[in-house]
């Protein structure tokens, strides 16, 4: 696990699949951006903390998806320390009854199997209206970036960084990825149009990337999942059910589902690319012969 200088006190962690950042408060104690996942980096991080004498004395997570606050409860006992969150992202992770409501099409007994370790309470809730957040008697920006998930925010250092986390995905990503998911991506692709105000002295991806400026990026990004909403409307050639559409786009993506959890996974990610399309009229919903399909829309027809 590679260890990366970003500037000042700022540094992030390489973890394979995703950036982490932290920031020193000394030469022993740290704050957590987001903390990766149980299965692929707690052992890892466990083992850099230990040789490295650092103690986490504070985490502050972005949102709250199992690769991003996977760990937060097991730091916080660990530790003694505290989490921060945006409010509805401590929503979700409050209980298993909260998060079934996020995972609705998971069996409750599932939820606790996959996602149960991501259940934490928050110490300090981040409100919509805030734009800075103090932790450890340190202070951060805050920029609210929801749509790739409810509640989500991009963070910024006071060494000038800004942690983007999953509001924009790199390049590299790009030309891999088949269905990136966003919880709303009307909103998420407003917070994507957002962050061109935004000016700081580098900019951190969780997934996955370090730049000095994202100008480019952010434009690339829009066009990316625009791109893919509009690959999926080309499979709605009659009127499809949604699993029709998923077959239909797995065999055109390429996208292999070989079991259950494979499928919900897919499925959840599909999903919010056929609401776009619903709500930017691009396709409507019908009842055929008793099911629930989407068609076409008409651009021309006269609403009634």
């Amino acid at each position: 696990m590679e260890k990366k200088h970003i500037r000042g006190n700022t540094y992030v962690l390489d973890l394979d699949l995703l950036y982490l950042p932290y920031y020193m408060i000394d030469d022993t104690h740290i704050i957590l951006l987001d903390t990766g996942l149980k299965n692929n980096d707690r052992e890892r991080l466990e083992q850099f903390f230990d040789e490295n004498a650092l103690e986490v004395s504070g985490i502050i997570c972005s949102h709250a998806h199992i690769d991003h606050v996977g760990n937060a409860a097991y730091f916080k006992e660990k530790f003694g320390c505290p989490v921060a969150m945006p409010r509805e992202e401590a929503l979700i992770v409050e209980s298993v009854l909260s998060l079934k409501i996020f995972y609705a099409n998971y069996p409750i007994n599932k939820i606790m199997e996959h996602f149960g370790h991501m259940i934490v309470k928050t110490d300090q809730i981040i409100e919509d209206s805030d734009t800075e957040i103090m932790m450890c008697g340190i202070s951060f920006g805050v920029l609210h970036t929801p749509g790739h998930s409810s509640g989500h925010i991009s963070i910024t250092t006071p060494d000038d960084v800004t942690y983007i986390a999953d509001a924009l995905i790199s390049h590299e990503v790009m030309e891999s990825a088949k269905l990136p998911y966003a919880h709303v991506l009307s909103r998420d692709i407003a917070s994507k149009i957002r962050l061109y105000k935004i000016q700081s002295g580098m900019y951190i991806l969780a997934h996955k990337g370090i730049y000095p400026d994202i100008r480019d990026l952010i434009t690339d990004n829009i066009y990316f999942y625009r791109n893919r909403a509009e690959e999926i409307m080309s499979v709605i050639t009659k009127p499809m059910t949604m699993e029709d559409i998923l077959k239909a786009v797995s065999k055109k993506m390429k996208i292999r589902v070989s079991s259950v959890y494979k499928y919900m996974v897919v499925e959840r990610m599909l999903r919010c690319y056929v609401e776009y399309l619903y709500e930017s009229k691009r396709v409507k919903l019908i009842v055929d012969d008793g099911f629930l399909k989407y068609v076409m829309d008409d651009p021309f027809r006269e609403e009634k």
